[in-house]
C-alpha cells in the first residue's frame, strides 16, 4: 500500500499551488528515494496481482515479431509521439533490433497493422480501467477532499477519419452537407480527482437514440464505489442520476441545470442558511423511455436534494449537512471541476487525441483506449513525484512529463519494461516544472493567428477533384 511521506499542512488547501526551487524538490526526493522504496506506484504495475491480470488479457499465439506486448508498448508510443504514424514506430523497432545486435526486421508497416488488428479490444480497456483504478486506490487521503474520493465527470468529443464505416457508427453532425464533415465520437470519462488517473470511459455517436452523456454516464456506474463524491456539470443534476448514486452510497455535486435555474425559489423547503435550503423532489409521474418499467418502479418516489447559490452558481448536492459541508466548502470544491477540462485538454491536444487516425470503428476503439492507457501511465509518473516531492499531482506538469519520458525512454525503456535501475532521477526531473498559480483564469474562446486564406470546402472532394481536372484551380489561389 502507499504511504505518504509529508502531509500538508491543514492551513493549507486541497490544491494550493507552493513555490518550491527545484533544489528543494530534488533534495526532497533524494532524501526520500534513500530512506524508502522509490518503486512505490512502480510496484503496483510489477505486482504479482498486476502481472498475472495482464497475463491472462493476452491471447493465445503463435511466436512473431509483434507479439501483443510489443503491440501494445508501440500503440503507446504512437500515441505519445508527436508523428504518431505506423511508418515511425516500426523504423524506431528496426533501429533498436540493429543497435542491439539482433536481425533486422522489414520496415514495410503491413505486419504490424496486422498485428494492431489482431489485438483484442478487451486488453487495452482493461488496462486502463486497472490501472487507473490501482493508482487511485493507492493514493494517500490528504489527495482526497474531507477524506472521501472525488471523481470527475465530463464528456468530450474526437473527430474520425471520413470513412463510410466510421461515418455509419459515427455519424458526422447534422449541421454539415453529406461529404464534408467528419465522423464524431463522443466520450464521457471518469477521472480521479486527486491523482487525475482515469477510471472508466463509454464511447458513442454524437447523435441518435443512447447518444447522450447521461445514457454514457449510467452504463459506467458500477465504476463508482461507496462513500465517493461525483463531481459535474449541469448536464448530470438529474432526478433518476441522483437516486442511482444515493442507492450506491455515492454523493453528488452538480450545477444546477439552466432551464430550472429561473424555478428555484429558496423560500420554500427547510432553510439552511441564506440561499441554501433543503427541498423534496418528486418523480415524474411519466417514465422515460430509456427506463425499464422494474428501473422505474425501483426508483424511490421522492428524494431530498440540497440547493444553494454560491459563487455566481446554484449547485444542487446529496451532501446535506451544513455543518459536515458547508457553502464555502462546496464552493471550493465545485471549483475543482475545471480539472476534468484540462485533462481532456492533455489528452486531446497534448497528446493529440482530437483526431483520431484509424479508419474503422473497431480500430477507432482500440486507438481510444490506447491513448488513454498512455494517459494513465503519464499520470502515474506524475503521482509518483508529486509523492516523492511532497506536492499534490495536480502542481505537476503534464506536458512537462509527456517529454520528459519519450526523451528518457529512449534510453532507459525497452517497450513494456523498466531496465534502469536509477528511475529516481527521472522523478527530480518530472517534479522540478510545476505549474504556476492562475486562480480565476479566464481566456478568449478565440484564436489570434490567421488561418491560411483557402476557401472552405463546400462539395464532396471526389466533386471538387473533378471539376479541377476540367477546369483547373481557381486564379486567386494560383
Amino acid at each position: 500500500m502507499l504511504i505518504a511521506k509529508k502531509t500538508p499542512s491543514k492551513e493549507t488547501s486541497l490544491y494550493m499551488y507552493t513555490n518550491q526551487q527545484a533544489s528543494q524538490v530534488q533534495q526532497s526526493i533524494t532524501h526520500y528515494t534513500k530512506k524508502c522504496n522509490v518503486h512505490t506506484f512502480m510496484d503496483v504495475l510489477n505486482s504479482p496481482e498486476y502481472i498475472d491480470k495482464i497475463e491472462a488479457l493476452f491471447p493465445a499465439q503463435r511466436v512473431r515479431l509483434f507479439s501483443p506486448k510489443l503491440t501494445v508498448s508501440m500503440f503507446m508510443a504512437q500515441a505519445l509521439n508527436e508523428d504518431s504514424s505506423c511508418q515511425k514506430i516500426v523504423d524506431e523497432v528496426a533501429i533498436k533490433q540493429a543497435l542491439n545486435g539482433r536481425p533486422t526486421c522489414s520496415t514495410n508497416t503491413g505486419a504490424y497493422c496486422k498485428a494492431r488488428q489482431r489485438m483484442p479490444l478487451v486488453l487495452p480497456s482493461t488496462l486502463t480501467r486497472y490501472t487507473g483504478q490501482l493508482l487511485s486506490a493507492n493514493s494517500p487521503h490528504q489527495w482526497h477532499w474531507k477524506n472521501r474520493p472525488i471523481r470527475l465527470v465530463d464528456g468530450m468529443t474526437s473527430s474520425l477519419p471520413d470513412t463510410a464505416a466510421n461515418q455509419a457508427a459515427y455519424p458526422q453532425p447534422g449541421s454539415q452537407k453529406p461529404g464534408l464533415g467528419f465522423p464524431l465520437c463522443r466520450m464521457v470519462s471518469i477521472i480521479c480527482l486527486g491523482s487525475g488517473a482515469l477510471l472508466d470511459m463509454a464511447s458513442g455517436p454524437c447523435k441518435g437514440k443512447g447518444s447522450d452523456e447521461q445514457t454514457l454516464l449510467r452504463s459506467m456506474l458500477d465504476t463508482l464505489q461507496t462513500d465517493d463524491v461525483l463531481l459535474g456539470d449541469a448536464f448530470y443534476a438529474t432526478y433518476f442520476l441522483l437516486c442511482a448514486l444515493k442507492d450506491k452510497g455515492v454523493d453528488g455535486v452538480f450545477e444546477q441545470h439552466g432551464s430550472r435555474r429561473l424555478t428555484t425559489d429558496f423560500t420554500q423547503g427547510e432553510l439552511l442558511g441564506t440561499r441554501d435550503h433543503i427541498i423534496t423532489i418528486h418523480k415524474s409521474k411519466k417514465k422515460p423511455q430509456w427506463m425499464t418499467q422494474d428501473e422505474y418502479d425501483h426508483a424511490p418516489d421522492t428524494l431530498k436534494v440540497r440547493e444553494l447559490k454560491t459563487g455566481g452558481k446554484i449547485l444542487v448536492t446529496t451532501l446535506l449537512c451544513a455543518h459536515k459541508t458547508p457553502k464555502i466548502a462546496l464552493q471550493k470544491l465545485y471549483k475543482e471541476r475545471w480539472h476534468i477540462e484540462v485533462d481532456f485538454r492533455n489528452i486531446k491536444t497534448t497528446m493529440g487525441m482530437e483526431i483520431l487516425s484509424c479508419r474503422t470503428p473497431s480500430m477507432v476503439e482500440k486507438e481510444m483506449w490506447i491513448y488513454l492507457l498512455a494517459y494513465n501511465l503519464i499520470r502515474l509518473l506524475m503521482a509518483q513525484s508529486a509523492l516523492l516531492a511532497g506536492v499534490m499531482p495536480r502542481q505537476i506538469s503534464f506536458k512537462h512529463t509527456v517529454q520528459l519520458w519519450i526523451a528518457w525512454q529512449g534510453r532507459h525503456y525497452e517497450y513494456g519494461y523498466f531496465i534502469h535501475p536509477y528511475i529516481g532521477e527521472l522523478f527530480i526531473l518530472i517534479a522540478q516544472q510545476q505549474v504556476g498559480r492562475r486562480p480565476g483564469r479566464m481566456e478568449p474562446r478565440a484564436v489570434k493567428r490567421r488561418p491560411k486564406p483557402f476557401p472552405l470546402l463546400t462539395k464532396p472532394r471526389t466533386q471538387a477533384r473533378e471539376e479541377i481536372r476540367k477546369n483547373g484551380h481557381p486564379k486567386k489561389l494560383k
